[in-house]
């Protein structure tokens, strides 16, 4: 069974009556999820990941006022709930911030995007974090008001500036470096290229398709489950396996960016060189101070 739904089973299983006989009053503005770091929250989980940060347990997040009045007395009962459920039980925790418990809203969400900018200073892997993982209870709402605004609210021009630089970098590293680089005999930089080739490519294609992109852990495991471009993983695995074979890899790569244009929006330029789709994609940004921006974030 996946961490998720382990730790479902135990919110229902504890945490729901805890806050209902303990916490009668509270209970109906919390909300309880799983949201947040961890490759559980993405779905991800194996038996490796079990030997660290991997056990039962669930988020309590709390307006800033209940958070004030009521976050160590939760906690405190929180703490009191079982240790292990399900054969699952902490093996060893590392220095990263507590991933279960209670948990303030405003803490967990940080500063609201509101402007273009605001969105562009967010990055992917952070808003991936803040909507993956499942809610399991919300009375007030308020939790899940926050994550549909994060979640369907990005500006439009916002992904084209994303795309744009995408594109720009796949030319610049792929179609254009790549092989010269290894024509200079500098196999390091070749494989460099390569890489950053391959992790723009990744980058496109979650802007193609309007998704956060998660840390680079999980984010090729991640593209395979898009609508779109999903079939690049084959690809993009194919090419990091033999960074060295210059002639099959410049092949490949063209075939890649051939087939992220196939997919972007609608442009008058021709041809299979990505550089100037980036720029064509950075012109329809609707924002005049964005536009106007270098094309490279």
């Amino acid at each position: 069974m996946k961490g998720l739904d382990i730790c479902f089973e135990y919110y229902k299983s504890f945490g729901e009556d805890m806050l209902k006989k303990e916490f009668p009053e509270l209970y109906p503005r919390v909300a309880c999820g799983l949201v947040g770091e961890g490759s559980e929250c993405f779905g991800f989980d194996d038996e490796i990941s079990k030997d660290h940060d991997f056990c039962a347990g669930f988020c309590i997040f709390l307006t800033d006022d209940d958070y004030e009045n009521y976050s160590f007395k939760l906690m405190r009962a929180y703490q009191k709930l079982p240790k292990e459920f399900m054969g699952v039980c902490l093996k060893q925790k590392s220095l990263a911030r507590e991933r279960r418990g209670v948990i303030g809203i405003s803490d967990f969400y940080g500063k609201i995007p509101k402007s273009n900018a605001d969105w562009l200073c967010i990055p992917d892997y952070y808003l991936a974090e803040l909507t993956n993982g499942k809610v399991f209870y919300d009375g007030a709402g308020e939790f899940s008001k926050i994550r549909r605004y994060l979640l369907d609210s990005c500006p439009e021009d916002v992904w084209y500036a994303k795309l744009a630089s995408s594109l720009f970098y796949m030319a610049q590293y792929g179609q254009y470096n790549y092989k010269r680089c290894a024509l200079h005999n500098e196999k390091t930089a070749s494989a460099h290229a390569l890489f950053e080739f391959a992790r723009h490519t990744v980058s496109a294609v979650f802007a193609i398709n309007k998704k956060y992109q998660p840390f680079y852990k999980w984010a090729y495991k991640s593209l395979k489950s898009l609508p779109v471009l999903s079939e690049l993983y084959l690809d993009l695995q194919t090419l990091l396996q033999t960074p060295y074979d210059t002639e099959l890899n410049s092949v490949l790569i063209e075939d890649i960016c051939k087939k992220v244009i196939k997919e972007l929006p609608e442009t008058n330029i021709k041809g299979d060189y990505l550089e100037p789709y980036a720029y064509a994609v950075r012109d329809k940004i609707k924002d005049a101070s964005l536009r106007n921006a270098p094309v490279m974030l």
